[in-house]
């Protein structure tokens, strides 16, 4: 299930966000998404208020327009470290299971508005990454069609089997009956594996937005 673009945006028309991730930094900017390179970020010199959260050292804001929202968060966790990103994409979800799927794959369970913890796996780029640097016999385009109803019989299928099968596995323990929530580049893929499940590309910048107004 996709959730699209709906009323909830129109609150968000004056107002410009950014989500400063490991590799990229995602903007919402009048209902229009794009994205830049860390290095184009730092070189970035907006023209308007930026409200920002950010899990990237290599992010130097060198405009007071940056604004850094990590402190208006409020949240219910005794999960240590727990970055800034996972914070926001939980922050609207009261009852569920939230998984960012990007480089990096978080998954994080809610229940009553309390984080309860949650885990971190490699995302699919990194584990074909990782699988290429093993042997070149494994440097094998990643097969979004797997079929995972039955046991692979070549080794295409079986990498990209042995990258989706396990975390399936693993949000469905976490979940039981619980509604899951996907973003994040590779979360629309993922999405179709489950049925009481939602794709919200917006989730991070929903969970920011919330975090902003409870500040006015």
């Amino acid at each position: 299930m996709f959730k699209g673009v709906g009323t909830f945006e129109k609150e968000w028309l004056e107002m410009l966000l950014c989500d400063v991730g490991n590799c990229s930094a995602k903007f919402w900017d009048d209902g229009r998404l794009f994205s830049l390179s860390i290095d184009e970020l730092n070189k970035f010199n907006p023209k308007e208020d930026v409200y920002y959260i950010s899990v990237n050292s290599k992010f130097i804001p060198k405009s007071s327009s940056f604004i850094d929202i990590k402190d208006y968060f409020k949240f219910d966790t005794i999960y240590k470290g727990l970055g800034i990103d996972r914070i926001a994409g939980c922050y609207t979800i009261e009852n569920g299971v939230i998984v960012d799927a990007g480089s990096a794959i978080t998954i994080d369970l809610m229940i009553s508005n309390t984080h309860q913890g949650g885990f971190i796996t490699p995302g699919i780029g990194s584990y074909l990454n990782a699988y290429k640097s093993i042997s070149p016999v494994l440097d094998i385009p990643f097969n979004s069609q797997i079929e995972l109803d039955c046991f692979p019989q070549k080794t295409n299928d079986a990498i990209s089997y042995g990258i989706v099968k396990p975390l399936i596995l693993a949000i469905n323990e976490m979940a039981k009956n619980k509604e899951i929530y996907f973003t994040g580049g590779d979360g629309s893929f993922f999405v179709k594996f489950f049925e009481k499940a939602i794709f919200d590309k917006n989730l991070v910048f929903r969970g920011m937005l919330k975090a902003i107004n409870e500040q006015k």
